[in-house]
């Protein structure tokens, strides 16, 4: 500085002071840009905050949009970088991944999968095993898949979470549900395997007493699995008259288990064998060793008695499955109960096949065994049965079952029920017309070749055993 006052005179030199004063217009033109830019920014996050109130986020596009087009190039890099500002503090940020999304819609999301589907997820990070630990999709599991509704507020008490029922017991026990068939040689069965509140419980479904076909059926529970005592689930057989204790029950293959009672001690009675075929009796018939008269009846009770105790419920179960519904049956198929005669009341299983209707046994009996096939229909060939009165007359049915039988194995395509006629009289009337001799003859070889239908006696029912249909005199 002393060097310019030497040289210039008085002060800074003329460069110095040209240099100053090129720098302060440096200075007042970049503040002026900077407030330009500032206004423009402020005029930006002005409309665009109009934009969103009046119709809404439409995203950075619907907000950006509308940016003046007369905007010069000069600023614009800078220009650009405002307006994204302005775009990212007026749109709403979008998702970009399903973790993105609040916690209650994923928990909404995830308790629409089934069960199965759940552990598989969980494997996929973090967030969403700790997602799926919530009780409500458990909760929903366990109502939409096994019908548990108004039974998950029992959990509570017995402290148990509805992911542990579901892991540990609907889930590992849910192919024994449904409807099975004992493997109990001719006499077989149902049982209904159903989740019932916290248990899974086998009921074997019993006909009603004999003759009253019209009751509901009766249940006895067999086994049934919990998971009250331990952390695991438990079996116990439920077979006898002293309580639960230890069962097993085994998944031989597909559509098929078997149940193991551990204790069968529990199935004796004090009073031995005697007390506990009196026992059985009431139970299944309804009637004590007093009140069956029929010597023969009573051997088929016996005997059906010492084969079905012998087994001490350590049975075989195979799966059932019902006949589909169509709109051209004649009824709705499934399962019935009906009268068996000395056999008592069993259960049959009715299903179509195009022109025929079919009957399987459910229950059955040494004459014609479980899942034997009991009645077989030809829908082809109806029956015209005559009127009631005359249906009460067992003779009249039974020449019309004969009758049945004999035109099927001509191959008459229908059966009409016989009318009352006045044979003897036409008959009467042919023989006027012919000579003394002619009819003579016809009535000696009549005689010898006519056939009269063979007629069960009174008390034989019909099945599938083989019997002359006819009979010559």
């Amino acid at each position: 500085m002393a060097v310019c006052a030497r040289l210039c005179g008085v002060g800074q030199s003329q460069r110095c002071r040209r240099r100053q004063r090129h720098g302060q217009r440096e200075q007042e033109s970049d503040s002026e840009l900077d407030m330009d830019e500032e206004e423009e920014e402020e005029k930006i996050v002005g409309k665009g905050k109009a934009r969103v109130l009046s119709s809404g986020p439409k995203g950075r596009g619907a907000v950006c949009g509308d940016a003046p087009a007369s905007r010069s190039t000069a600023g614009s890099e800078d220009e650009e970088g405002g307006e994204d500002t302005a775009c990212a503090a007026a749109a709403p940020p979008q998702p970009r991944s399903l973790l993105d999304l609040p916690p209650e819609l994923l928990v909404e999301i995830f308790s629409t999968l089934p069960g199965t589907a759940l552990p598989s997820l969980a494997l996929v990070c973090k967030k969403i095993r700790q997602i799926l630990s919530m009780e409500t999709i458990w909760r929903r599991r366990c109502a939409e898949e096994f019908g548990m509704k108004d039974d998950l507020r029992k959990l509570e008490v017995a402290g148990m979470s509805s992911r542990e029922l579901y892991v540990k017991l609907l889930y590992p026990y849910r192919y024994i549900l449904g409807l099975w068939q004992p493997d109990i040689g001719p006499y077989g069965g149902l049982l209904n395997v159903v989740v019932d509140g916290l248990f899974i419980i086998g009921w074997m479904y019993l006909p009603p007493h004999d003759p009253r076909v019209e009751d509901p059926m009766r249940r006895r529970p067999l086994f049934r699995i919990h998971m009250l005592e331990r952390n695991k689930a438990t079996v116990e057989c439920m077979y006898g008259h002293k309580g639960p204790h230890k069962g097993d029950i085994q998944t031989v293959k597909k559509d098929e288990f078997s149940t193991k009672c551990n204790e069968t001690a529990y199935h004796r009675m004090a009073g031995g064998r005697q007390e506990e075929f009196r026992t059985w009796l009431e139970e299944e018939w309804g009637r004590t060793l007093e009140d069956i008269f029929h010597e023969h009846m009573q051997e088929l009770i016996l005997m059906k008695f010492i084969y079905t105790s012998q087994y001490d419920n350590c049975l075989t179960y195979r799966r059932i499955y019902l006949p589909p519904c169509l709109p051209s049956d004649l009824l709705q198929p499934g399962l019935f109960k009906g009268t068996y005669g000395s056999h008592g009341l069993e259960i049959i299983m009715l299903s179509f096949h195009g022109s025929r209707a079919k009957a399987t046994k459910l229950t059955g009996d040494p004459n014609v065994p479980a899942g034997q096939l009991t009645l077989d229909i030809d829908l082809s060939r109806p029956v015209q049965l005559p009127d009631l009165e005359r249906q009460r007359n067992i003779d009249e049915l039974s020449r019309l079952v004969i009758g049945v039988h004999e035109e099927i194995q001509r191959g008459a395509p229908g059966i009409v029920a016989p009318k009352e006629c006045t044979s003897a009289a036409e008959g009467s009337d042919v023989a006027s017309g012919s000579g003394a001799e002619d009819a003579g003859s016809a009535g000696v070889s009549s005689s010898q070749d006519e056939t009269q239908p063979f007629v069960l006696p009174l008390g034989v029912m019909a099945r599938n055993e083989v019997y002359p249909r006819s009979c010559k005199i």
